[in-house]
C-alpha cells in the first residue's frame, strides 16, 4: 500500500512594518520599527535641498536614503503637515468637501484633498497632498496611506485631557504653533499660526486663552514639541497663567523606546505609542 502524500508546512514571511515619511515645512524624516536598530527603530532625518520642490527633494531621497530603498515596492504611510481644516463629523460631506477646503486655504501649487477620521472627536481633518509628492510616493510604493501629523498629536492629548480642569494645548514644530483645546469628545478650539519668535508665540498663545476664557489661576497650558527659548517663554506666560507645564516625552510615556530616539518630533512619538 502506498505512503500517503505529506506536505511540509511553509512558514510564511512576516511582512515589514510600514515604513513612515514624514513630510513637513522644510523638513523631512523617515521611521520605520526595527529591532536590529537602537531603541527598536531605524530613523532617518533628511535635509531638503533648498532651491528645489518637494516632489524633487523626495526623488534625491529615494537615491540616498538606505531606508527608503530598502522598502521601495513595500508599505508606508506619509504624513504631511499642509494646512488642515477640522470639520465636524456630523457635517462632513465628501462631495462639498473639496470645494469648501479651497474657500477656506488658497494654494499656490496643485494639491489633493484629502482626509482622515477622527473617531473620538467626532470630526474629520481635511488637508492637502501635493500632487507631485503624491505621484512620486506612488510610483515607490504599492501601498501609501495619508494622513496630517497632528492627527497621532491630538488623539494622544485628548486620552490625557482632565474632565476638571480645562487645558489648552500647544505644540510647537517648523516655526510656527497649533493650538487646540478639547470638551469631552470635541475640539473646544483649533488652529494653527506662525510663530517664529518667542513674542509671537506668547501673543497668540495669550489671545486664544482670552478667547476661551480661561482662568487665569484654575485653568492649565500645556507646551510641547520643539519649544524656543524655554525659560524666557515660561517666564513671559507665568505673567498671565499661573499653570504653565512645558511636557517631556520620555517622561510622559515612562522612557519608553521611541523617546529615546534623538531629534524624533513629538508627533512621531506619539503615532508610535498610540
Amino acid at each position: 500500500m502506498p505512503d500517503k502524500a505529506t506536505s511540509a508546512s511553509v512558514p510564511l514571511t512576516p511582512r515589514p512594518p510600514r515604513v513612515t515619511l514624514r513630510l513637513a515645512r522644510g523638513a523631512m524624516s523617515f521611521i520605520q520599527p526595527d529591532e536590529s536598530s537602537a531603541h527598536g527603530y531605524h530613523y532617518e532625518p533628511y535635509v531638503p535641498q533648498g532651491g528645489i520642490s518637494s516632489a524633487a527633494n523626495l526623488r534625491e531621497a529615494f537615491k540616498s536614503s538606505p531606508l527608503l530603498k530598502k522598502n521601495e515596492g513595500g508599505r508606508a504611510l506619509v504624513v504631511v503637515d499642509s494646512p488642515v481644516m477640522v470639520v465636524p463629523v456630523e457635517e462632513f460631506d465628501e462631495k462639498a468637501v473639496t470645494a469648501l477646503y479651497r474657500q477656506t486655504f488658497t494654494a499656490d501649487e496643485p494639491t489633493r484633498v484629502m482626509w482622515t477620521v477622527l473617531p473620538s472627536l467626532s470630526a474629520v481633518a481635511v488637508f492637502t497632498v501635493n500632487k507631485d509628492v503624491k505621484l512620486v510616493a506612488d510610483d515607490h510604493f504599492s501601498d501609501v496611506r495619508w494622513s496630517h501629523v497632528c492627527v497621532p498629536v491630538w488623539n494622544h492629548l485628548h486620552r490625557t485631557s482632565n474632565l476638571i480642569r480645562r487645558r489648552l494645548f500647544v505644540w510647537f514644530h517648523e516655526r510656527h504653533i497649533d493650538v487646540f483645546s478639547f470638551q469631552q469628545t470635541r475640539f473646544r478650539f483649533v488652529n494653527s499660526f506662525e510663530a517664529a519668535h518667542v513674542a509671537d508665540a506668547v501673543y497668540f498663545i495669550l489671545a486664544v486663552w482670552k478667547q476661551l476664557a480661561f482662568d487665569q489661576k484654575a485653568d492649565e497650558l500645556h507646551l510641547l514639541g520643539d519649544i524656543p527659548d524655554r525659560e524666557n517663554l515660561r517666564e513671559e506666560l507665568h505673567a498671565y497663567v499661573r499653570n504653565v507645564f512645558m511636557l517631556n516625552p520620555s517622561a510622559e510615556f515612562n522612557r519608553a523606546p521611541v523617546t529615546q530616539v534623538e531629534g524624533l518630533p513629538y508627533d512621531l512619538i506619539t503615532l508610535y505609542m498610540k
